[in-house]
């Protein structure tokens, strides 16, 4: 009796162990680590359902990072192959005659261009292929530098904020400018930018972040919401993206009583 007693423990922490095993790489799978597998367990030669578990997971992981993969490749090779055509679509545009229909077709091969160069930087982020350049600057200064090249009329709250972050400062232009067009593009006026130690928040006072977005996060080309307006749904996906290159945070909220709200924590410098 005592015999058996043990060995039913023994069992039960062996089976314990490699639940707890499959639980935290399933987790690691969900959080965007595509090669993590469970591997074997078990004893060799019997039948064992959680080993059988494993197996599936593992098979099931490894079937969607090869379509992940095959999704990142195809998003690359479309935009390097647009890319030269519409280089010389740019300079044969830029030989129209002056007028409206030019004024147009410029800004139409602007407009690919920019979404060009968009897809080709979310591609090198999901190949991980992004390395950051990291200083310790003044939030304030920076922030302020960063809101005043983006074209984009918005006022900044604690510009002389002075506490030091530990970032890239062409990363985090990049993250910010994103977060500004779209705030001007699918918000309302004001659009503010705010310091306070190591966050910035920027905050437009339009219909707010759909409620899909906050739950699910960005999805490129998926906006969420008509009253969002119209777009790619790449800027979000790359703020995100260059945030987790350099260390950073991006959360979405929408704050009372009106708008929407994007918030950036930066590792203290």
């Amino acid at each position: 009796m005592t015999l058996a007693a043990i060995g039913g423990a023994l069992l039960a922490s062996r089976l314990s162990k490699d639940l707890r095993t499959a639980a935290e790489t399933a987790r690691r799978i969900s959080e965007g680590e595509l090669d993590a597998r469970i591997g074997g367990s078990g004893v060799p030669g019997s039948r064992n359902e959680v080993a059988e578990l494993s197996s599936a997971v593992d098979t099931m992981a490894a079937g969607l990072q090869q379509r992940l993969e095959a999704e990142q490749r195809f998003t690359a090779d479309v935009a390097h192959e647009l890319r030269t055509p519409l280089t010389g679509l740019h300079t044969a545009a830029e030989l129209l005659p002056a007028g409206r229909p030019t004024e147009l077709v410029r800004d139409r091969v602007a407009a690919l261009r920019t979404l060009t160069e968009d897809l080709l930087e979310v591609a090198r982020l999901d190949a991980r292929r992004e390395e950051a350049q990291l200083g310790v600057h003044a939030l304030g200064p920076l922030v302020a530098t960063i809101t005043g090249r983006a074209g984009v009329a918005a006022e900044v709250v604690g510009a002389d904020c002075p506490a030091p972050v530990r970032t890239d400062a062409r990363r985090l232009e990049r993250i910010l400018a994103n977060l500004l067009v779209n705030a001007r593009r699918h918000g309302g006026d004001p659009v503010t930018v705010e310091v306070c130690g190591n966050t910035v928040t920027v905050r437009d006072r339009g219909p707010g972040f759909p409620a899909k977005l906050l739950r699910e996060g960005p999805q490129r080309f998926l906006t969420g919401a008509a009253e969002r307006g119209q777009g790619t749904g790449l800027g979000l996906t790359i703020a995100f993206g260059q945030a987790q290159v350099i260390g950073a945070r991006v959360t979405l909220s929408n704050p009372a009583p009106v708008g929407a709200a994007a918030t950036v924590t930066l590792p203290a410098g």
